[in-house]
């Protein structure tokens, strides 16, 4: 009888893309409202980031079903041939200050009526739990990993959930400044596998050139407001 030979796992990548900037110039934190599309500088960041990744094995195509996911995964689609699928659990985070505006005067945390939501940094209080966002994401990373076994998938989700799930999956604190996470606008946190197991983190940035200064000084902006009128 032939002895059955050990099967190699297979090596797997899952890019967590983040969408590209997107048109804000009321400075809202828009969330999971619709009507926020990408702005023209956004549309050409998820065109850089289509054509620098295009020749990669990437089979598999999910999306956040906002607007500005769904436009930033759509030029890579276009290269790639493939459809968008969309996957309602890498979603935008809800937050309690959504609809509010973060833009110079206007600036909701300024306001003594807002300190109520923020007393707790580790869950976090001001909108839904870091755990929760975790634990979907981390499912459908599991299920895009599945589904590109041997080659390569990439999600188009937003900056907390990906950042949060790039902390969970390294085992640091959810404890963080918002103003240090390594997520820029069309960059991606890539996760690779052999089997199922996760080997390695890698970052990159394919359209950092066309990040304006001010926010490469404050990566959670992800709007076209006019600089004076950022916080």
């Amino acid at each position: 009888m032939t002895e059955a030979t050990p099967t190699t796992p297979v090596k797997t990548t899952v890019h967590l893309l983040r969408h590209g900037e997107v048109h804000n110039p009321e400075g809202v934190l828009y969330g999971r409202r619709d009507g926020y599309h990408l702005s023209e500088r956004g549309s050409e960041m998820a065109r850089v980031v289509a054509e620098a990744i295009k020749d990669r094995d990437i089979t598999h195509l999910f999306s956040s079903p906002l607007e500005r996911a769904q436009e930033t995964a759509r030029p890579l689609a276009e290269a790639r041939g493939l459809a968008i699928s969309t996957d309602e659990r890498v979603i935008e985070s809800t937050n309690i200050f959504e609809g509010s505006r973060f833009a110079g005067g206007q600036n909701a945390l300024r306001s003594p009526s807002t300190w109520r939501h923020l007393w707790n940094p580790w869950k976090p209080s001001w909108g839904e739990p870091y755990k929760e966002v975790v634990a979907r994401m981390k499912a459908a990373v599991d299920d895009a990993r599945d589904a590109a076994r041997g080659h390569e998938a990439v999600v188009v989700s937003h900056q907390l959930p990906i950042w949060i799930t790039r902390l969970a999956a390294e085992k640091r604190s959810f404890l963080h400044d918002p103003r240090k996470r390594q997520c820029t606008l069309c960059s991606l946190t890539s996760f690779n596998f052999t089997g199922d197991t996760l080997t390695s983190i890698a970052y990159s940035e394919p359209a950092g050139h066309l990040i304006p200064q001010r926010d490469k000084a404050a990566p959670f902006s992800a709007g076209d407001a006019p600089e004076e009128r950022r916080p």
